[in-house]
């Protein structure tokens, strides 16, 4: 480390493949699943469940969170049961889905309200950090990715694995029957695909995703913390 001066060796650790080993879980994979519309007839929850059924099929154990009723952000205290309840699901999960609808050319404000409900921080325990995501999204008119683009930069910031893979399903109102099943199309098979990779990403990545975000800088600040309280209690 002598060519390191920079580096706080307490703080440092090499990648160990042996921490990246899961282990064996008995439960299944727990995937949350948002969409951000709260119309009666909503081709974003229609593909949310169209989602749902495929991850069950995987394996999954799956929960919706339906935002009726959820307040705006910061016009209601952090105790309102909808905001209660989405946290709660929040830390339930390993996974999560994002699904919105493309509304002048970005997400739902219904979608950006429930991520802006969610801190980054939590005291010792972040709501989102380390686990997988994958994002979808619907659109009235032709193919379009930007509100899939931008539930990708929030789930960086969150500090979520989002997997390569994604949905976007144009032209919504032809791909979807009267009960709201989505028709068989080379769409449908893009929903597949992206809930098997979900489920397998879901699989790697927990019992590990605590190792896999754990970051130097953040042990540098505990170290840095711990040796402040070891020096206050020598005086």
């Amino acid at each position: 480390m002598s060519d390191l001066p920079n580096i706080i060796n307490a703080a440092f650790q090499v990648p160990n493949l042996g921490q990246l080993v899961a282990p064996a879980l008995d439960h299944k994979p727990r995937i949350l699943m948002l969409y951000g519309s709260l119309r009666q007839r909503s081709y974003s929850r229609f593909l949310t469940f169209e989602a749902q059924r495929l991850l069950e099929a995987f394996g999954a154990e799956v929960r919706i969170f339906h935002a009726n009723g959820l307040p705006l952000p910061n016009d209601a205290p952090d105790t309102h049961p909808k905001v209660q309840e989405l946290r709660e699901a929040m830390l339930w999960s390993e996974g999560q889905v994002w699904t919105s609808p493309e509304r002048h050319g970005a997400m739902s404000a219904v979608m950006k309200t429930q991520i802006d409900w969610i801190p980054l921080p939590g005291g010792a325990i972040r709501p989102t950090q380390g686990r997988t995501l994958a994002v979808m999204q619907v659109s009235g008119g032709s193919q379009s990715f930007n509100a899939v683009n931008q539930m990708r930069i929030l789930g960086r910031w969150m500090r979520m694995l989002t997997i390569p893979n994604q949905s976007s399903v144009a032209k919504a109102f032809q791909e979807f029957d009267d009960n709201g099943r989505m028709k068989p199309s080379s769409y449908y098979d893009r929903v597949v695909d992206v809930m098997e990779e979900l489920v397998k990403f879901t699989l790697i990545n927990r019992g590990v995703s605590g190792y896999l975000t754990s970051r130097y800088s953040e042990r540098k600040e505990v170290v840095a913390k711990l040796e402040e309280r070891v020096s206050l209690k020598s005086i």
